[in-house]
């Protein structure tokens, strides 16, 4: 007999047919698909009867091994191909924000200061060959073009920009733009169809316009670090800088409900996303305690106020979290962990008691899970469909058959930092995919290639950057 190979999604183009029959007996996993040809950098799982196993597994005659992909993104038009964005961001918020416009097939032109370009070039160690890696995570699938916006011929370059281009995003400080010379009607009568969307940390106008923002400040007054860490610890920051990531997702989002609007109106718009904005529309549940009875909600460190068991509990080598949302996910893991005695107390009948007798609950469970691994737990767990996970280091994050298989690392190729890997693309579209197309750019690498599509010649372009306009 022979071992049924079964091929999913992409990894198909590696094999004819999606079901294979191969002499694999004796052999591990891993090698049995070098025999075949399938990279193992294309592959995120491995299903072995019905039971997921590592490469490593050897393989009996008879046995069935299912393979899923990793997925890497499609390479056909985005759903935003054909859409050019004039990027005129630094730092986080604003990057951000036009990698996820890229990402979908938008040709992002970054324009950057002659010489030092973005500060997050800067920002190191960590580096790669010299290169930040602070940079490169935020910055793929966009052309450098390096141009001094205080210098006529700059200036003359960003205005032919701005003629053919569909969105117009900056994260300069308030009134920057204006003391430039293009403030948003100027762009808008030099580009009528063009959307300007200003990323900043407090708005355009009002009493926080000229305060300074970074991550924390804003994580801060925003409310989120009030409800973060221990009940007795101090306010804490979350661990990535969600404050410029959540404003740049949102900016993302009108831009592109913008370019529909204008399908519909044929005029573009202007944007003012803000930082403060994104904390707060984050506080969701908590708002909701807030405005319903004037509580001041606190931290509560890992649990949830109106369930229990929800919460993160220590088990023999790491911590999982538990989350048991109604009465029969409750029996199920009392069942799956050998903790029946607790389905005949009264304090754990219902929600309500198991919140009022939390402490209580919460100790006989630490007892148990202690002495468990954590992949004991969590296969305990699933196997009766309670809700379980984990909690990864970035390690085991990267290693997970589900983050690879759905595409989560980007990889691509730079001319100096080598290959380079990031968080990939969080969604899966089935007609216009998302992909990884380019390379973080080097500092005003498609300056001449930019210059040359509106219009400029080489003697032209000599000129401009002999005066240092570019």
């Amino acid at each position: 007999m022979a071992v049924r190979l079964i091929l999913h999604g992409e990894l198909r183009q590696y094999a004819p047919g999606k079901v294979l029959e191969v002499q694999g007996a004796g052999r591990s996993v891993s090698e049995l698909l070098a025999a075949v040809g399938v990279p193992s950098q294309a592959t995120a799982a491995y299903v072995v009867n019905g039971e997921q196993c590592e490469a490593t597994a050897r393989l009996s005659d008879g046995d069935t091994l299912e393979v899923l992909p990793a997925i890497s993104g499609g390479a056909g038009p985005g759903a935003l191909d054909g859409i050019r964005v004039v990027d005129l961001t630094r730092a986080l918020a604003g990057p951000y924000c036009t990698m996820i416009l890229g990402d979908h097939g938008a040709d992002v032109i970054k324009l950057e200061l002659p010489g030092s370009g973005d500060e997050t070039r800067e920002w190191a160690p960590p580096h790669i060959n010299g290169v930040s890696a602070y940079y490169l995570s935020i910055n793929r699938n966009k052309r450098s073009v390096t141009v001094d916006l205080k210098h006529p011929g700059g200036k003359k370059v960003l205005e032919r920009l701005i003629e053919g281009a569909d969105v117009v995003v900056e994260n300069f400080s308030p009134g920057t733009l204006e003391r430039l010379g293009f403030p948003p009607e100027r762009i808008r009568a030099i580009g009528p169809r063009a959307i300007v969307c200003r990323i900043s940390g407090f708005g355009q106008d009002g009493p926080g316009r000229a305060w300074a923002a970074y991550d924390l400040i804003v994580q801060g007054m925003g409310g989120v670090m009030s409800l973060t860490g221990q009940p007795d610890g101090p306010p804490t920051m979350v661990g990535v800088p969600q404050g410029d990531m959540i404003a740049g997702m949102f900016a993302a989002f009108a831009i592109s409900s913008a370019l529909l609007a204008r399908e519909r109106t044929g005029e573009g718009q202007v944007i003012d996303a803000t930082m403060i904005g994104g904390q707060v529309a984050l506080l969701s549940r908590q708002a909701a305690r807030y405005f319903a009875d004037g509580t001041v909600p606190r931290p509560e460190g890992n649990r949830h106020s109106s369930i229990a068991p929800y919460q993160t509990f220590r088990a023999s080598d790491g911590s999982v979290n538990i989350c048991c949302a109604n009465n029969a996910l409750f029996e199920r893991m009392c069942r799956a962990l050998d903790l029946e005695d607790l389905l005949d107390d009264a304090r754990f009948a219902d929600n309500g008691e198991r919140i009022a007798h939390r402490d209580v609950l919460t100790a006989h469970i630490e007892k148990r899970v202690a002495q468990l691994t954590k992949a004991e737990v969590v296969r305990r767990l699933r196997e009766v469909n309670v809700p379980v996970g984990p909690i990864s280091d970035l390690g085991e994050v990267f290693a997970d058959p589900v983050v690879k298989h759905l595409g989560l690392i980007a990889e691509v190729d730079h001319p100096v930092a080598g290959r380079v890997r990031a968080p990939g693309i969080p969604v899966r579209m089935s007609g216009t995919a998302p992909s990884v197309r380019r390379h973080p750019p080097m500092l005003g690498e498609h300056t001449d290639e930019v210059l040359a599509e509106i219009g400029y010649s080489a003697a032209e372009i000599a000129r401009l950057r002999k005066d240092g306009a570019v």
